[in-house]
């Protein structure tokens, strides 16, 4: 089983032309690049699914080599869906924002301009590690916590002074547990 490499190329192409479109400025054409690369995952889907057979259907007699794989058409339907309600919310926004603005680019505003401005990231100013990087205290001050823990706890006239969490000594009597026999 080969891919058609035609259909192959011409996924490749909806993906890089949809991809350029979605970094313009311009909502129209992040639409645009949205509908080319879902046509690209579309299409890129049905290529890899293999060739056609035969319907998904059982009958007897019937080599199961010859039957085609219903999964990737259900996930062309599945995409299809997740585009078109994509593609609405898309329309909604580019309509709102033509009738605040009259306008279908996305303007810079002050944030952009001050954060594009910055002279960049240097790692000796930002990077500020300690020199333990684990979280979990050593075992000298987890144990301390848990007596610590345990001490305070209401039930703590019950335990032993060495109790720590993992002794098994009862915190409390309740309903589980048995009753002596009389």
């Amino acid at each position: 089983m080969s891919p058609n490499l035609t259909l192959l190329l011409i996924s490749g192409v909806l993906f890089a032309c949809g991809i350029y479109l979605l970094l313009e400025r311009s909502l129209t054409r992040v639409l645009l690049g949205l509908l080319m690369l879902t046509n690209g995952v579309n299409l890129l889907l049905l290529t890899t699914g293999g060739y056609a057979g035969l319907a998904p259907f059982f009958s007897k007699g019937t080599d199961p080599r010859s039957y085609s794989d219903p999964l990737p058409q259900a996930f062309v339907l599945t995409s299809i869906v997740i585009s078109f309600a994509v593609t609405g919310f898309m329309l909604a926004l580019i309509y709102r924002t033509w009738q605040l603005g009259r306008a279908d680019e996305v303007a810079d505003d002050l944030e952009d301009r001050r954060v594009a401005a910055q002279s960049g990231w240097v790692p000796e100013e930002d990077a500020d590690v300690p020199a333990d990087l684990s979280e979990f205290p050593s075992l000298v001050e987890a144990a301390e916590a848990d007596r610590a823990a345990l001490a305070a706890a209401p039930h703590a006239a019950d335990l032993p002074d060495d109790a720590v969490l993992g002794d098994a000594v009862p915190l409390a009597a309740g309903p589980h547990d048995e009753e002596e026999p009389e």
